[in-house]
């Protein structure tokens, strides 16, 4: 019977794990439609968005009159994002840091540019219990987030 037991909630467990990621999912894709409605209000035009370059990604491509950025996008609901994770951009780790960095030079050999790059981190959160994720309880954009050393 025990065996049984262990299947059900080896199951239930994986069932659980598939909602949880799905949730993330959407908050991800959510967040990167309320950053780029920002970049947007805030005079960048949108060149592309989820950029993939081998198994390299960049979330939004965009620019304006003298910069092309490279924006990685971290989404969280409020109260998830300061107790549990710290801040969305703490996610930008080193190794997510050189990845942005490869795929904008990447890009950049594809489609080169006389305006300077910059690579750039939008946090978006959202509070905890709404349901509509179109509206942000908040947006922090970090200019220069990630250097090329």
């Amino acid at each position: 019977m025990s065996g049984a037991s262990a299947q059900f909630s080896v199951f239930y467990g994986s069932q659980r794990m598939d909602a949880v990621k799905e949730t993330a999912v959407a908050r991800g894709r959510a967040g990167e439609d309320v950053a780029a409605r920002y970049l947007k209000k805030n005079g960048y035009r949108i060149i592309a968005r989820n950029v993939r370059i081998g198994h390299l990604e960049t979330d939004i491509i965009c620019e304006n009159r003298t910069h092309i950025l490279f924006v990685e996008v971290k989404s969280r609901t409020a109260s998830e994002a300061l107790s549990r994770y710290g801040r969305p951009a703490t996610a930008v780790n080193r190794q997510k840091a050189e990845n942005l960095l490869a795929c904008a030079r990447a890009y950049l050999l594809r489609h080169p540019t006389k305006k300077q790059p910059r690579l750039d981190v939008i946090e978006v959160y959202f509070e905890s219990s709404a349901s509509d994720r179109t509206v942000p309880d908040g947006i922090v954009h970090i200019e220069n987030a990630v250097e090329a050393e």
